[in-house]
């Protein structure tokens, strides 16, 4: 950012950061055996559509990198717009890795195409007795846990104690600021 953008007021938005993505896949192992958490076998990957026919390639290699992927791992997907105006693919597969590998592939597509600005978030579902997500912020390059309850509260002592128990394996971020809520997950994730 150039000393113009600063003094107007003007920033750019971050690139993404897909570094710590993998993290997720052995952190998996690890909640399900010390924490009771498993798997849903559902993740989403959220980014922001753009009207372009350079996102328009993008978009068409992606639902080709579905196609064809879902044929090899059985992987099921499929592809929502929020409120909001982003896009939601969300996968469905009994292997975490395959969950966790279609979401990195997904990402480095939009980011080979110039709209590594418009990724927001991978989301990982897991469950014990209560719905738990982990977020992963393209924009920070870390996960933090997310952990809904009725009336858009959220349980802010379970998400606490999760990043205690996990930081030492998954790259938590440290900043509470930035654990965004996303409150329409349970209408995406059915687990």
């Amino acid at each position: 950012m150039g000393l113009l953008d600063s003094v107007l007021g003007r920033t750019r938005v971050p690139e993404a950061k897909t570094d710590n993505l993998f993290a997720i896949a052995t952190a998996a192992v690890t909640m399900e055996a010390s924490l009771g958490l498993k798997s849903c076998q559902i993740a989403a990957i959220c980014f922001k559509p753009m009207e372009s026919s350079k996102y328009d390639s993008a978009r068409n290699e992606i639902d080709d990198l579905l196609r064809l992927s879902t044929k090899e791992t059985q992987t099921k997907y499929k592809i929502e717009k929020d409120e909001f105006g982003f896009l939601w693919v969300v996968l469905e597969d009994k292997d975490f890795e395959d969950l966790v590998t279609t979401i990195h592939m997904i990402s480095q597509i939009l980011i080979d195409h110039g709209f590594g600005t418009q990724l927001l978030c991978a989301v990982y579902s897991f469950r014990n007795e209560q719905k738990t997500y982990w977020v992963y912020s393209f924009k920070q390059g870390f996960f933090y846990p997310f952990v809904p309850l009725d009336n858009q509260k959220r349980n802010n002592s379970l998400e606490f104690r999760l990043k205690a128990l996990m930081e030492k394996e998954l790259p938590v971020e440290k900043d509470i600021e930035k654990w965004y809520p996303l409150w329409d997950l349970n209408s995406l994730f059915s687990c």
